[in-house]
């Protein structure tokens, strides 16, 4: 048929229910297990592709167009910027085109294949993603053969042996293996990262996963931050004599990385210091406070999701990333629910009664997502500057002459 010529498979997508989905395979060849998700950011998918927290999982993109702006070195949420974050594969609506944009370096597809990363195009996402909100988040298998020849014995024999993401810690994965300090500060427009010097505090991040543009907005508000391992023991933090302690993102199952992270926290808790949780942060926090977490059916992933801070009534746009959730019944004497997903009424906060301790589910960084929740690296600093005496700053306040 003249003018016509049909368009051979060479990307196949098999779910753990029986679907099977063909496409065009980009990035990576070969093939990858995972837990298939969806992220509904129209933004930042290369922030989103290198979020520590996504390890072990297949990115369904809603948003069509990714990858028209390019790629570029700064842009990176590992710090290890020219290393993937453990994400296993991503799936597209569009096919890529060329980059359009003057911070662009690179292509999408050169850096996908660079990081090992598997990929499809030519997919609905809008009916793989309806499929997942009915049936949950599956596990899947996601495979790139440039010549169009598929073992699908072999696929789904790896795709059986894949064990899910429930009872599975992830953060040791994702984890420096050794203390580094950080003083990077946040980007500005044609000023880059700024240096933060001579900073007035000292905050010790327990790396579960930490993404760098959390460390930057803890670091451009004055502090020199260590940050440490998901394994590094109470006594050996403390002797590093902080300020305050923050307990980062990260990928897995909360009640697995429970298992050596609690006694820590725990610990730490009791030295009475200021202490700030976030995502896998916040819910490893829950856990050492007596409450539980769950698995969620298909998890918080985007840059639009609605949340109502319960202390000052606000309701904030904010970006989310978290397959688990604690159980806000859950919560002991003592522990109040801070703030809640106006989605779901899923629990996205919490604080201590009496110390100076809170976290939250979402990602104030931002990165990608709107700038509303900002304000809570205000509100832990405050919390460590009330324990020196020292006066407090406008929750508002953004950098560091806040």
């Amino acid at each position: 048929m003249t003018g016509w010529q049909q368009t051979i498979a060479t990307a196949k997508l098999l779910l753990k229910d029986g679907t099977e989905l063909d496409g065009i395979g980009i990035g990576a060849t070969g093939s990858a297990t995972g837990e298939v998700c969806f992220n509904t950011a129209m933004t930042g998918y290369q922030e989103i592709l290198t979020d520590p927290s996504y390890t072990g999982q297949i990115i369904t993109f809603t948003f069509p167009h990714i990858g028209n702006v390019g790629t570029n070195p700064q842009d990176s949420e590992t710090v290890n910027r020219a290393a993937s974050s453990g994400v296993r594969g991503c799936i597209l609506r569009a096919d890529i085109t060329s980059p359009s944009n003057y911070r662009s370096t690179g292509s999408l597809d050169a850096w996908l294949k660079a990081r090992g990363i598997i990929a499809m195009t030519g997919i609905d996402t809008r009916a793989l993603t309806s499929h997942i909100r009915e049936n949950g988040m599956a596990d899947g298998i996601i495979c790139h053969q440039p010549d169009g020849r598929f073992d699908i014995k072999d696929l789904e024999r790896q795709l059986n042996d894949f064990p899910g993401l429930v009872g599975m810690d992830l953060a040791k994965q994702v984890s420096t293996t050794q203390s580094y300090q950080w003083d990077e500060g946040l980007w500005e427009w044609k000023g880059g990262f700024e240096n933060v010097t001579d900073p007035r505090f000292h905050v010790v991040a327990i790396d579960f996963g930490a993404k760098t543009n959390i460390l930057r907005s803890l670091a451009s508000r004055g502090a020199r931050i260590s940050v440490v391992s998901a394994a590094t023991g109470a006594e050996e933090i403390l002797a590093m004599k902080p300020d305050g302690i923050f307990l980062s993102n990260g990928p897995g199952d909360p009640a697995a990385t429970a298992e050596y992270a609690v006694p820590v926290i725990r610990k730490l808790l009791d030295s009475g210091l200021p202490m700030f949780g976030i995502c896998l942060g916040h819910q490893l926090l829950a856990l050492a406070l007596g409450a539980r977490t769950t698995k969620m059916h298909q998890g918080h992933h985007g840059a639009n999701h609605p949340v109502q801070d319960l202390t000052t009534s606000r309701v904030e746009i904010t970006s989310m990333n978290h397959g688990f959730a604690v159980d806000a019944d859950s919560l002991p004497e003592g522990v109040r629910q801070t703030h809640v997903s106006l989605f779901d009424d899923s629990n996205a906060g919490l604080d201590v009664e009496n110390k100076p301790v809170f976290s939250v589910q979402y990602h104030p960084e931002a990165s990608p997502g709107p700038h509303d929740s900002h304000y809570l690296f205000t509100r832990f600093f405050n919390l460590i500057r009330k324990q020196k005496g020292m006066e407090q700053v406008p929750e508002s306040g953004f950098r560091i002459s806040a």
